[in-house]
């Protein structure tokens, strides 16, 4: 096989890619340069999304393949060449990574025959209500369920998750594996966003409605205490589906004590948990909340909603405390209750939260799984 037509051992499918943040791409270039870091051959075949990114690169040891862009509909890009491409480079790999919900999922997955399929289920699609939102939802499911099937093996972050899911009728009838999200050790921040000596309660991720984050707002105003702050950290310039900034601008008010930071990278956001006492994920949709496990990996307890996958982090490590979605009351007094945990506590939940969801025992996991499957690849053609 020439340069330009490379074979390779793993071929990692999703529509948003570096330099766009969010749980997926995390995720997704996680596995991806870490089996490159383990001297796998991958490709990452994702969208244009960002037309300044190149179309093909090497990053940290892994080919990126961008496929230009149409347009968009509501979170889905409109790309009639990306299942082409993607399926193109399938078929010169062991293994398909198909990470979903993704829209062009079911053509893909029967393009790229015959190379097996290893479908990552990263949520069951959540958009805010609406009839267009409504058609894309129904669409995402269809989509997504014909991806499953046409797969040698399915990933969810966690049994929780799975159980609950809409697909799990059918990812129950394939080889079935939870497997908690790569999480980064991120110790060793200064605590450069404190603004105050009073408590200081923390939110870090994509600024959109799916985050709940108004409730967070509201959670915080009972707060009386006027040297208590509230750290807003995420994208939302450039948020894919547009942000809900203004709602939460409208519940801040005239409140000085609640920051919006705007988008954290790299050492900002190991500073960012250095600097908070409580974390909060108050979602009304998730699926794992990888901020959340980091926060705990620091020493830092988490809120978070009662919601199948969501809770898992909490669930597993009893670090923290769920309570139901849209409740600014039960927020409120979680994080206080949180507030007054002592210190020896918290380092030992810390130690059990880097020892669950650490970024090499993740892909220890996931290398288990492909492997596995090339040499069930294997036995069948010999």
């Amino acid at each position: 096989m020439n340069d330009r037509n490379p074979r390779y051992d793993l071929t990692v499918a999703l529509t948003y890619y570096t330099p766009y943040i969010s749980g997926v791409t995390h995720t997704a270039r996680s596995v991806a340069e870490g089996m490159a870091a383990r001297g796998w051959r991958v490709a990452v075949v994702t969208s244009q999304h960002d037309r300044s990114a190149p179309r093909r690169e090497t990053l940290n040891g892994v080919d990126v393949h961008r496929v230009p862009v149409l347009g968009r509909v509501t979170r889905a890009q409109i790309s009639p060449a990306y299942p082409l491409e993607a399926a193109r480079i399938a078929r010169r790999s062991d293994l398909l990574h198909l990470n979903l919900p993704m829209a062009e999922a079911a053509m893909l997955a029967r393009l790229a025959a015959p190379t097996p399929i290893v479908s990552m289920l990263h949520i069951d699609l959540y958009l805010p209500p609406g009839v267009l939102n409504r058609i894309a939802v129904g669409a995402s499911d269809l989509t997504s369920r014909a991806a499953i099937r046409r797969s040698a093996a399915v990933v969810a972050y966690s049994e929780d998750q799975a159980h609950a899911s809409k697909y799990w009728p059918v990812m129950r009838e394939r080889e079935f594996r939870a497997i908690a999200a790569p999480c980064l050790d991120r110790r060793g921040g200064r605590p450069h966003y404190r603004r105050s000596g009073g408590l200081h309660i923390g939110f870090l991720g994509r600024i959109v409605e799916d985050k709940g984050i108004p409730y967070l707002v509201r959670a915080f105003r009972r707060i009386a205490d006027p040297d208590a702050r509230l750290l807003i950290g995420g994208n939302y310039a450039t948020v894919v589906g547009g942000d809900n900034l203004a709602d939460i601008r409208a519940e801040i008010g005239a409140d000085s004590r609640v920051h919006v930071l705007g988008e954290l990278r790299g050492q900002e956001i190991d500073d960012f948990y250095a600097s908070i006492d409580v974390f909060a994920l108050p979602s009304v949709a998730e699926s794992f909340g990888i901020v959340q496990a980091e926060a705990m990996m620091c020493g830092v307890p988490s809120v978070t909603t009662n919601l199948p996958g969501g809770r898992y982090p909490v669930v597993a490590t009893q670090f923290g405390a769920v309570v139901p979605p849209r409740d600014p009351e039960a927020l409120h007094g979680a994080i206080l209750e949180l507030a007054a945990a002592p210190a020896d506590w918290r380092e030992a939940k810390a130690r059990e939260a880097r020892k669950l969801f650490a970024a090499e025992r993740s892909l220890d996991e996931h290398e288990e799984l492909f492997t596995l499957m090339r040499e069930r690849t294997a036995a069948r053609s010999r």
